[in-house]
């Protein structure tokens, strides 16, 4: 046996018996030491730790990351007596290693058995609290919290920590679907005969606003015409008297023309003295 070859062989029992005091947990990992059969050690970070060759430590690993339970279609009741029947699912991981594998023996599936009716209780809890109204119209974020509040508890119990519940669907029996149908039909009329009295209300408002606005719009504009029609005939009386003052003879005559311009037209008939005043330019010569 050659050097090269004793080396290599005195490398790899090194290594053999090397892997026989450590193990390795990834980060997706949960690992449990055992010591003769009995937990000893968990909650192992990720990494490289030590242990003694088997049988004096055992390890085992389970999946860290998060699982899925998906239920079947269950019946609850309602407030109102009424089935309703809900398809939801569970978002789940391991917590606590150690409970989890004294729970369940770290099996999955049995996590999911032990789960399911605890995730059952709490929906009959919080749907027995509302009628199908609240269901349907309230927040499935609302029900979530209360329901991840209500079974964390007992999942903690099995070393489980719930992520997420959620509700796929909500299925109402036909003769609840048409209740539930009219009532929130009636519910819809009310709200929209509500905003239409307010509109109208708020209609009848802007309306009266605008028809008071006209008026003092008007009153304002016939004031201020009123008093620049009595501005313009002052101006003009006062034209006429500087105009009479300066010629009366010449003023009269003009006022004369303009009465008979206004008074005399193809069917005017005046049965008036001949010797009235209103005639004396007509009998004055060239």
């Amino acid at each position: 046996m050659t050097t090269f070859n004793k080396i290599f062989i005195g490398i790899a029992a090194l290594g053999l018996i090397g892997a026989m005091f450590v193990f390795s947990v990834n980060e997706t990992e949960k690992a449990i030491k055992f010591k003769f059969g009995e937990i000893v050690e968990y909650d192992f970070a990720p990494g490289l730790h030590f242990k003694w060759p088997f049988p004096f430590n055992d390890i085992k690993k389970f999946d860290g990351r998060i699982q899925t339970m998906v239920s079947k279609p269950e019946g609850f009741l309602t407030a109102e007596k009424k089935n309703v029947f809900v398809d939801f699912f569970v978002k789940w991981r391991v917590d606590d290693v150690s409970s989890f594998y004294q729970r369940v023996a770290g099996d999955v599936y049995q996590a999911n058995n032990r789960l399911d009716p605890i995730i059952k209780d709490a929906f009959r809890g919080e749907f027995a609290k509302r009628d199908i109204k609240q269901l349907v119209s309230t927040d499935r974020k609302v029900i979530r919290d209360i329901l991840i509040n209500n079974s964390q508890a007992l999942a903690k119990n099995l070393g489980l920590k719930i992520i997420d519940i959620q509700v796929m669907r909500i299925d109402l029996p036909p003769e609840v679907s048409s209740s539930v149908f009219r009532r929130m039909e009636a519910e819809r009329d009310r709200i929209a005969r509500e905003f239409r009295s307010q509109g109208s209300e708020a209609a009848e408002k802007i309306r009266a606003d605008a028809d008071r606005q006209s008026v003092v719009t008007k009153a304002n504009a016939f004031k201020e015409a009123e008093k620049l029609r009595g501005e313009g005939d002052a101006k003009s009386a006062e034209i006429y008297a500087k105009a009479f003052g300066a010629d009366p003879e010449f003023f009269t005559f003009y006022r004369s023309l303009n009465a008979y311009k206004k008074t005399f037209n193809k069917s005017s008939t005046l049965v008036l003295d001949a010797d009235s005043d209103f005639f004396r330019y007509f009998k004055q010569q060239k």
